[in-house]
């Protein structure tokens, strides 16, 4: 089975939108494109549904049934309870949510072990609780690889070890981590897991059944979505944080770890993720599935896709003296998020060639700090950082590669 490109791309405006013709998208680690289902449904939802929900009238009914639609499908296609989906308004603010209310569970001296390859917006506030008495265990990742190794981490586990931290994938060495294995290695020693999964989900929505992570977050915005964080958190788990939000909601696991809910229109428009997902999977298969397997045969036809594009750009940067790779160099266990440095010119000056070739890229730190910081790489400029999805062309590709020659 083959991606049918033409009618991904379908799917998605900016591709047809004048504006951005000739543009090739490379910036999508941080943020992608919305699909058509989600820019509808949100206007849709606007123009028909914006009042309080759950009331008895119908414009309120509707509105409501719309918002539990997207928890319950959104569950569906991950392998959980609905029950277990929480959404705020970003990752980082469900992370600071999350540090406050778990603070409670543990005792002064009680330790978290914290990965430095970390996007540090999902991090930070774990970090912070080293001045609240908990003491931070830093996982440091390889100088050379910028990966993170399992054996260190098996050193760093002590009595009082409560949960181990780490991406699934960093947003600038773009490795994916083995979630399962780690998951197993702190249940053993009793610790709770918790993934951030910001730069992993774009690829392909996890079975969480699957994964054994306690706790796992990414941002619908880069998963063709409204701007939201999706938290998944384990049936049970929330009982033993302290509520975040009003008094009156205590035990009502739905709001206590969502102190301000985010806006009522971006939770009804998440099924319109789902909308296209189903889309795709209808087109290219006739075999009736559960969301959960329709989820994991679209992982597949999306991995074969975005590992034919990521093999022939890889190839291409291997070929250059005059470029650094930043993380793993084959496509094995690696995600579309390549993140380069120039040799003989600096990263200004190649970017300011990229851009000439409409190619729209990032180029920063992109606040993963701590991972640069043990590669002893500069925070500023930083790198040039190449990220691409599903719908990408090899036609895109080319056009990279030939900014890339120039450029370089």
């Amino acid at each position: 089975m083959k991606l049918d490109l033409p009618f991904v791309r379908a799917q998605f405006p900016a591709f047809t939108e004048p504006s951005l013709q000739g543009w090739a998208f490379f910036e999508n680690a941080g943020g992608s494109y919305p699909c058509i289902q989600v820019i509808k449904r949100l206007t849709d939802f606007y123009m028909k549904n914006k009042v309080q929900p759950y009331y008895p009238y119908p414009a309120s009914m509707l509105a409501g049934e719309l918002m539990d639609a997207s928890y319950q499908r959104m569950a569906d296609y991950l392998n959980v309870d609905a029950s277990e989906i929480h959404f705020g308004p970003s990752t980082t603010q469900n992370v600071y949510v999350l540090a406050n209310a778990m603070r409670p569970m543990w005792q002064d001296g009680d330790e978290i072990i914290v990965s430095c390859q970390d996007h540090e917006a999902n991090a930070g506030a774990w970090r912070r609780l080293a001045d609240r008495g908990i003491k931070i265990v830093e996982w440091h990742v390889d100088r050379k690889t910028g990966l993170l190794n399992l054996d260190t981490l098996e050193g760093l586990f002590s009595k009082r070890t409560k949960m181990v931290a780490f991406p699934q994938c960093s947003n600038v060495i773009g490795y994916m981590n083995p979630v399962t294995e780690i998951s197993q290695m702190a249940h053993t020693h009793g610790a709770l897991c918790v993934v951030d999964g910001v730069a992993a989900a774009p690829h392909g929505f996890p079975d969480l059944k699957t994964l054994g992570a306690d706790i796992y977050l990414f941002s619908l915005y880069k998963t063709f979505g409204p701007h939201l964080g999706l938290m998944y958190v384990k049936q049970g788990l929330i009982e033993k944080m302290e509520n975040q939000s009003h008094f009156f909601k205590e035990g009502m696991t739905k709001s206590m770890i969502t102190p301000a809910g985010p806006d009522h229109a971006q939770i009804g428009v998440v099924s319109g993720i789902l909308d296209y997902l189903d889309a795709v999977y209808d087109h290219h298969f006739k075999e009736p599935a559960v969301p959960s397997e329709r989820s994991r045969a679209l992982n597949k036809l999306f991995h074969e896709h975005e590992q034919l594009l990521l093999g022939r750009l890889l190839s291409f940067l291997r070929s250059r003296e005059d470029v650094r790779i930043v993380g793993p160099t084959s496509t094995q266990e690696r995600a579309p998020t390549i993140s380069i440095i120039p040799r003989n010119k600096s990263i200004e000056a190649v970017y300011t060639t990229l851009t000439r070739h409409k190619l729209m890229l990032g180029m920063g730190n992109f606040y993963a700090v701590r991972p640069l910081m043990d590669m002893n790489i500069p925070l500023q400029p930083g790198v040039i950082r190449l990220s691409f999805l599903h719908y990408t062309t090899m036609a895109e590709i080319d056009q990279l590669i030939a900014g890339l020659k120039e450029a370089l």
